[in-house]
């Protein structure tokens, strides 16, 4: 059963520029709760972090995606280039 404002929370994710809903579900199932909760981490420490939770050693893709997804979440003005996934 899922949790109360589950969807509402990966939708929100979603927002995030090279987002999808993989990935949405990834940052719930790692214990993120909002964008919110994405300001200012490490985005190696939550690669690492990720690489553990899934007993392997995950595309590298998926750092840019955190480093995408924090510089999103603690800006509130964005640098288009920096959106980019792969930036």
């Amino acid at each position: 059963m899922d949790e109360p404002g589950k969807n509402v929370v990966l939708k929100e994710f979603q927002e995030i520029p090279g987002v999808g809903k993989s990935i949405s579900l990834d940052l719930w199932n790692m214990g993120f709760r909002s964008v919110r909760d994405l300001q200012n981490q490490d985005p190696e420490e939550l690669y690492t972090r990720f690489c553990i939770q899934e007993g392997t050693q995950v595309d590298r893709c998926m750092l840019y995606v955190f480093r995408c997804a924090v510089y999103y979440a603690s800006n509130e003005q964005h640098d288009p280039q920096l959106l980019k996934w792969w930036h």
